[in-house]
């Protein structure tokens, strides 16, 4: 196998996406995929995905925040999955490289990972590609008692 062709997700792609987030451990169907894939082109966002011989094995979203501290926006890559039997090959540096050259073209300087603290495969990862471990990051869910 050679290179992945990477593009920006279609609506025609949310049963894949949908079966790779499910990997990652989000119950999610196709319908809310679809349901939410719109948003993702506003300033900064972008879902790429990764095809292999005409099928899609990767996925990787992204975002932008503008913050008040730094000159210039900050980009996100909140989620990447590459499908189990085809890591290792590549693929997850080939969707970090798309994301990272749309992120510098909207501007950004930085570019932030988030990812569980449980995967410290995908925490290896991203330090090979070059990131490094800088900040946490905590969260709070809102509206549940």
């Amino acid at each position: 196998m050679g290179e992945s062709l990477i593009r920006h997700a279609a609506p025609g792609d949310s049963p894949a996406l949908a079966r790779l987030l499910v990997q990652l451990g989000y119950e999610v169907t196709a319908d809310e995929v679809a349901a939410r894939l719109p948003q993702m082109t506003e300033e900064g966002r972008a879902v790429f995905v990764a095809e292999r011989d005409g099928r899609v094995v990767g996925c990787l979203s992204t975002s932008l925040m503008r913050v008040i501290h730094r000159p210039a926006p900050v980009g996100r890559i909140s989620m990447m999955v590459v499908e189990d039997r085809m890591r290792g090959l590549g693929i997850g540096a080939e969707l970090v490289a798309a994301a990272e050259r749309h992120l510098l073209d909207a501007g950004c300087q930085v570019i932030e990972v988030t990812s569980a603290l449980a995967r410290e495969r995908a925490h290896a990862f991203y330090e090979k590609v070059g990131y490094e471990k800088t900040s946490v990051r905590l969260s709070r869910e809102l509206g549940r008692e």
